[in-house]
């Protein structure tokens, strides 16, 4: 990592909690993302070269335009996330004079959208199992499970006051059940039941 990290985010999906890191050298050109500390893309500012310039410097750099793609200093860069392919999308705009504001979009929204919506579509409980700390995602639409990162094989079955989907951690007995609230506004409501005890939802 150099000194030119510009940005840092944290976005939380299904498969787990992804750090991104942006790079931004203003006077060399560089942008370099980092995705849970390992690289995704790394780009070059473009250097019009003039027909004095070293032949053999001119080759060196042709190298490095092929590995690198053109671009002003400010613009955009759209790269994947997480095991889904989720796309994101760092903004790079001029405030004023060298200085510059990044904002990063999931899926066509901001960051803050994107979470608040999140959390209308999933529920996360964090806990720990046998000194394993596990964090269990439900999304909601499809009621598939995942357990740090890993989608969980599940079997649901409906009872009286709504549905439940067991499967197991290790030794443990797991369920959520799914049961009208009763309320318009509040929808569904889904509990984590580990060996028959309730788990309380994190936010994240």
């Amino acid at each position: 990592m150099s000194n030119d990290l510009a940005a840092v985010w944290e976005v939380a999906l299904s498969d787990g909690v992804h750090r991104i890191e942006f790079e931004h050298g203003t006077t060399t050109g560089k942008r370099v993302i980092y995705v849970d500390g390992k690289v995704i893309t790394t780009r070059l500012k473009e250097i019009k070269m003039t027909p004095s310039s070293n032949p053999e410097a001119c080759s060196d750099f042709q190298e490095v335009l092929r590995r690198d793609w053109m671009f002003k200093l400010v613009g955009k860069e759209t790269f994947n996330v997480g095991q889904a392919d989720t796309k994101a999308t760092i903004n790079i705009d001029a405030v004023s004079g060298f200085a510059y504001e990044y904002t990063l979009e999931v899926n066509g929204k901001s960051l803050k959208q994107y979470m608040e919506n999140r959390s209308k579509v999933t529920s996360t409980w964090l806990l720990n199992l046998d000194g394993t700390d596990c964090r269990i995602v439900l999304e909601k639409d499809t009621m598939d499970i995942w357990c740090n990162g890993e989608k969980i094989e599940t079997a649901g079955e409906f009872v009286d006051d709504g549905t439940e989907t067991h499967f197991t951690l290790g030794d443990h007995n797991c369920c959520v059940k799914a049961v009208s609230s009763g309320k318009r506004r509040d929808g569904i409501i889904h509990t984590l039941l580990v060996d028959g005890t309730e788990v309380a939802e994190c936010t994240e």
